[in-house]
């Protein structure tokens, strides 16, 4: 398919859900889900221009970030005897791939498929030195609706020529009770997590993994987001360890999200070491679609990952990828009611 020089919107549907999703930034905009009624709303905070998305997007709503997903300390860091320095982008360390990530740019259609199993492919080239990262990087992106109840993100990237940092995160806000519904504090969550990274004052990990149990941090048992929140300085916006959960397919169980009022529930499944569990701190009364206003906790984030700050810290999972090598990122994300 041509390169498409606007953000376009595209759509995906399968009778029970239907995704709205964007080239800018290979963004869903929209998700319908049911209800246990059969009621169908979108559960995804966005917005209704797609100019908002490249403009007006601080808070990352719906899109794939990157290169290099989460904070990087200081914004540097060296790799094979040479000194990379990163936009200083969120103070004082490097957030979701610079100034203008993977979430800022156009990416390609290269292949939309409708019918019975639609899915869509997103691909972004990566210029070597783009946002002071090192080598060429073809990026791919395909999201499908592989069931009548399930959205999967397939994710890969190659590099060309040097060994770089890649991991990649989709920072979609969710909202089971729909998107202008206000706070998730009372969605109950679990997630198979023994363990979190702790982070220093800037959020940056301190290098040590510690034990989820008897801190706030412990959802091993489904409980509500808002149940130790006030516990938590600022709020949830921390790498879990995904330790423990169930294997299928070669995923493995992260988390599983339930909103009361409509009895809606996603189970998220993945392949990535971690998961950032974020509750929209920093959401502040965003302007959002059809006149709804996104104050915080108004979405929660299940951002699959490698770990923050992973290129700087030897004793977690190495998030370099090699010329030759392919980076890999799958999320599957199962609705349902019960």
């Amino acid at each position: 398919m041509a390169e498409s020089k606007k953000p376009e919107l595209f759509e995906l549907s399968n009778g029970k859900i239907t995704a709205k999703l964007t080239n800018l930034g290979a963004t869903i905009t929209s998700l319908l889900v049911p209800d246990a009624k059969g009621d169908l709303t979108d559960v995804v905070l966005g917005f209704d221009s797609l100019d908002t998305y490249l403009h007006e997007n601080p808070a990352y709503l719906g899109c794939i970030v990157g290169r290099v997903a989460n904070r990087i300390k200081e914004g540097k860091f060296k790799l094979n005897g040479v000194e990379y320095s990163l936009a200083i982008n969120n103070p004082p360390n490097s957030l979701h791939g610079g100034n203008k990530g993977f979430n800022k740019v156009l990416w390609e259609v290269t292949e939309h498929k409708t019918g019975e199993n639609p899915s869509i492919t997103f691909k972004y080239h990566s210029k070597d030195g783009e946002e002071g990262y090192p080598g060429d990087v073809t990026i791919t992106a395909t999201y499908s609706l592989p069931s009548s109840s399930s959205l999967k993100l397939d994710m890969e990237a190659v590099p060309h020529n040097k060994a770089t940092p890649i991991s990649l995160a989709q920072h979609t806000y969710w909202n089971l009770a729909g998107h202008s519904s206000g706070d998730t504090l009372d969605h109950s969550i679990q997630i198979w997590a023994t363990q979190f990274t702790p982070v220093d004052e800037t959020a940056i990990p301190t290098g040590e993994k510690k034990a989820v149990t008897g801190t706030p941090f412990d959802f091993l048992k489904e409980n509500k987001v808002g149940s130790r929140i006030n516990e938590v300085p600022g709020g949830y916006d921390h790498n879990y360890v995904l330790d423990c959960g169930e294997e299928k397919s070669g995923l493995k169980h992260v988390a599983k999200v339930k909103d009361p009022k409509s009895s809606r529930v996603l189970n998220l499944w993945t392949d990535a070491p971690g998961v950032q569990f974020y509750t929209g701190n920093f959401l502040d009364g965003i302007a959002g679609k059809h006149g709804a206003k996104y104050g915080k906790h108004a979405g929660l984030c299940l951002e699959t990952q490698g770990f923050p700050n992973a290129i700087n810290q030897q004793n977690f999972p190495s998030v370099v990828v090699e010329p030759g090598e392919t980076y890999k990122h799958t999320m599957l994300f199962e609705f349902s009611t019960e």
